[in-house]
């Protein structure tokens, strides 16, 4: 195996590329190891990223990588890490073809999964007119008519949410509601109607929604759909390394549970981004990814200059 590195940040997306520009720049070899599977690689354009709004991912995540390039202690490699393990004070990471590296410090970075209902036609319209997000795909389907597939709470959350972007919002519940006599009167109230029927297929034109059809064959012309999804992790390398799952949210089934400064339970781990985060945007991934460097070079500057650094968590794994 190569030499030990400073940080292997684990993911290329926003809060990776993000993590290793700052760890750069503080002169920290770092390997970024990235399998160039992002979850929004299906959209058309990122959507309210300040200085990059409508930029596609690819676009992003390409001018990130020559960012990087400028900086002599980051290499970017593309791989997978399909496991790892603490020996003593440093982690073994395991790369395909046999190979491992070394590191002090692992940062993770490696997104979510999106996991979307199976209604036929679904696939091929994710992360444009079929959409989780309606602050990063709202505007691109403002005063067009839509839906949200879903119900309960979270339906009613999402509708009326969405209700921002458009005065034409039906609420597919996809057989019998759930709702109370509250949550009826509220979409009533914001002009959001309720259709019960059982959903059998999503209609396109030119790639793009055109309408929703029902079980019974009926069709409801709709230009842009609301999922209600769940993110799950991709990955078991976080339970490898001892870092610990958060509570379930509205949003994510297990988000890997971390502190203020972006550090798991396991000590010298860190997440950023999607993994942990509550809120999955690009924005905040950056964001995120930065936090999580400063954190990883305040931890190693302790250990290596006596930098008086924040104590990790006392329910971290020994």
């Amino acid at each position: 195996m190569a030499d030990t590195w400073d940080c292997v940040v684990v993911g290329g997306g926003a809060a990776g590329l993000s993590a290793a520009l700052v760890l750069g720049r503080a002169r920290r070899r770092t390997l970024v190891v990235d399998d160039g599977d992002q979850s929004n690689s299906p959209a058309s354009g990122i959507g309210g990223l300040l200085g990059h709004d409508g930029r596609p991912p690819a676009e992003l995540y390409e001018m990130g990588r020559r960012e990087l390039a400028a900086y002599p202690s980051v290499e970017v490699g593309t791989g997978t890490v399909f496991g790892g393990q603490r020996t003593d004070d440093e982690f073994v990471l395991e790369l395909g073809g046999g190979h491992a590296v070394r590191t002090r410090r692992v940062l993770l970075a490696i997104g979510m999964q999106y996991r979307p209902p199976e209604v036929r036609g679904l696939a091929e319209l994710w992360g444009r007119s079929v959409f989780h997000c309606p602050f990063c795909h709202g505007w691109e389907v403002r005063d067009q008519p839509l839906a949200v597939l879903g119900d309960g709470d979270r339906a009613v959350h999402q509708a009326l949410l969405l209700r921002n972007w458009s005065d034409d919002i039906v609420v597919l519940t996809d057989g019998p509601a759930a709702f109370t006599d509250d949550d009826r009167a509220r979409l009533g109230a914001a002009g959001v109607t309720i259709d019960e029927r059982p959903v059998a297929e999503l209609a396109s034109e030119n790639g793009e929604l055109a309408a929703v059809v029902f079980g019974d064959g009926q069709r409801l012309p709709r230009r842009g759909l609301l999922v209600a999804t769940t993110l799950h992790q991709r990955s078991s390398l976080a339970d490898d390394l001892g870092a610990a799952r958060g509570d379930a949210t509205p949003l994510a089934a297990d988000p890997i549970d971390v502190d203020a400064f972006m550090r798991t339970t396991a000590v010298g781990v860190f997440a950023a981004g999607d993994v942990s985060a509550a809120m999955p945007q690009v924005a905040s991934a950056i964001a995120a990814g930065s936090l999580a460097a400063t954190a990883v070079v305040q931890s190693l500057s302790a250990e290596d200059y006596g930098l008086v650094a924040p104590e990790w968590r006392s329910h971290v794994n020994a």
